[in-house]
């Protein structure tokens, strides 16, 4: 019997989903929505509908209160929600994935909104709206160039680093507004003192914050409930005791007022000359994020619906549909760690949900624009921080620190980085530190001098087997990286100090080569010299398994020149062997 339901998509395995994507020809295969539209099976139809539905009670809030937490007016959250999802249904090649605004997402916007908008809404919303441009610039020529693979740049700690430092941000940024205070954005520490100095001098509004943190404590409460939509509970829950006490008139509270009627329209998001460093800049730190982001969502779906999503097309549909935020007046989305599983599980089989959702909202806005008018600013504040509580990542950063230190310590760095110095910055200090950690396991990698142990098979590292049996006059040296500019210095230094170390004279040299799947013209002219050092000290320089591609390096490099004997070996056994026949060395391996 089938484990899947009769009413969802037939899985596809990895292999044949890939062949099918390959046997469509054409422009066609820019447009999966389109192919999946043909297989579409109409008992899916009502699961869709009903998804499309649910999915709406989180769209309208979510979408409003991240706008307000980017720095734009709430209506650009719904006009950011609608043309992406429909722009994704038909180049996205997931099938369920949901795009939206999103909190990942905030911190970056906000920093170039605040910097370069100087109060103006109209101003932010146009800024904002050119970093989505960049941003889907960038991620389709990502896709079209095939470099899906880019987002693994970032390892886990990193990326844990960089996320807790934007959570750390984000709730931050949105503390004053569920105490009903107003501050200028100075960073996230001046703004914690500041916040506190507010709070001293009794410049807070105990009811904004009664109802925010009510909002909140909802949220969080509902969270155990996967079925209850607890952010639509709650936000309904708060606008209507916000409109029914007339909080907002008796008591200050802040609400969101009427939204403006009808649908977005095509604007070009001109820009003084002046902006344009910024706007650059965080367009390319949204496009690394989102992509970050929803290649993991979009891969963990995949596994689910056993299907296969093929990253640079996941890049070319997000950034088809953060271009088309950008020209309808929206700002940069992702996509949504929290309104995915909410389709999921309201039963959504493709992209129609999206699209049902959409329509929803549109809907909304042309005929009940009014609706939210007393939806409080200070809940909006709370569904944002109870996004941000999400991203904070502990348990596995704990495990991490127990495996090893030295990367728990990266991840702490990189949040300290994004915190102090922004997460525009703080995605930049994070590459870099990824690229450093990278370049550190070759800088300064494992080395071994080898022997024989006696009753285990071939030959292993004497610091960990101090009884090996070494053969006379002969050094197995293995070095366990690429040879490069940045190590080259490093293994002369290390095999000249293993010649010397040795037990006997040594007669011959010989590097275990097979972890050494790269030199570089630097490492290469290393080798020639220590051939030179090694033959005025009458020592022979062999390799054992060496790669192929290695073997060719080294001889567009000039270092194959024959001395009278056999420089490369198939294995470390049979370097051994001609070592011990050649010098007729009485040994037994």
């Amino acid at each position: 019997m089938s484990d899947h339901s009769p009413t969802s998509p037939p899985p596809e395995p990895g292999r044949l989903a890939r062949l099918r994507s390959s046997e469509v020809s054409g422009w066609q295969r820019w447009l999966p929505g389109l192919q999946l539209l043909r297989r579409y099976q109409v008992r899916w139809l009502p699961h869709d509908l009903v998804a499309g539905l649910v999915l709406t009670s989180m769209l309208v809030p979510v979408g409003i209160a991240y706008a307000e937490a980017s720095g734009v007016p709430g209506i650009y959250g719904l006009y950011a929600t609608i043309v992406p999802l429909l722009v994704y249904a038909l180049l996205g090649p997931s099938r369920i994935l949901v795009l939206g605004p999103d909190s990942s997402l905030v911190a970056v916007i906000l920093t170039v909104v605040l910097a370069q908008s100087n109060g103006d809404p109209q101003r932010a919303v146009v800024l904002a709206s050119m970093m989505a441009v960049v941003s889907g610039v960038v991620c389709i020529l990502a896709g079209v160039l095939k470099l899906g693979f880019i987002t693994e740049l970032l390892s886990k700690p990193i990326r844990y680093g960089y996320l807790n430092g934007i959570a750390l941000t984000v709730l931050i940024s949105q503390l004053p507004k569920l105490f009903g205070i107003s501050i200028d954005d100075k960073g996230p520490l001046l703004d914690v003192w500041s916040l506190g100095q507010a709070l001293l001098a009794g410049e807070s509004n105990w009811m904004t914050f009664l109802v925010g943190g009510g909002t909140l404590a909802a949220i969080l409460l509902l969270k155990h409930f996967p079925r209850a939509p607890g952010i639509l509970i709650a936000v309904v829950a708060a606008t209507l005791a916000v409109g029914l006490l007339e909080l907002d008139g008796r008591a200050g509270v802040k609400v969101l007022g009427s939204l403006p009627q009808g649908l977005p329209s095509f604007a070009w998001p001109w820009m003084t000359p002046v902006d344009l460093g910024g706007v650059i800049v965080g367009g390319f730190a949204v496009a690394l994020v989102s992509f970050a982001d929803t290649s993991v969502l979009s891969r963990a779906y995949a596994a689910k619906t056993k299907s296969y999503v093929d990253p640079n097309q996941e890049m070319i549909g997000l950034g088809a549909a953060n271009l088309a935020a950008g020209f309808f007046q929206g700002f940069p989305i992702s996509s949504s760690s929290s309104r995915t599983p909410v389709a999921e599980a309201a039963g959504a089989r493709t992209q129609l949900s999206g699209v049902v959702g959409a329509l929803a909202v549109a809907l909304l806005l042309l005929f009940a624009p009014d609706l939210l008018s007393h939806l409080p600013s200070s809940a909006l504040a709370a569904v944002v921080i109870a996004s941000a509580i999400g991203l904070f990542e502990f348990k596995d950063l704990w495990r991490i620190y127990r495996i090893q230190q030295w990367e728990f310590w990266l991840s702490i760095a990189c949040l300290v980085g994004v915190t102090v110095l922004g997460a525009v910055p703080g995605i930049g200090l994070a590459v870099v530190m990824a690229v450093i950690e990278f370049l550190w396991d070759g800088w300064r990698p494992h080395f071994a001098v080898l022997g024989r142990v006696d009753g285990i098979r071939g030959y292993h590292d004497i610091k960990r087997y101090p009884d090996a049996r070494r053969v006379p006059g002969l050094v197995l040296f293995r070095w366990d990286a690429p040879l490069f500019f940045a190590n080259a210095e490093l293994f002369q230094e290390s095999v000249l100090d293993a010649v010397e170390q040795s037990p006997t004279p040594v007669r011959r040299l010989i590097i275990a080569a097979e972890p050494v799947t790269s030199v570089d013209v630097t490492s290469a002219d290393m080798l020639a010299e220590l051939k030179k050092i090694l033959r005025e000290s009458q020592i022979e320089l062999c390799f054992a398994e060496m790669k192929d591609p290695v073997k060719d390096k080294l001889t567009r490099f000039g270092l194959l020149e024959s001395p009278g004997f056999a420089i490369f070996h198939p294995t470390v056994g049979a370097a051994v062997e001609a070592y011990l026949d050649e010098h007729r060395v009485d040994w037994t391996p």
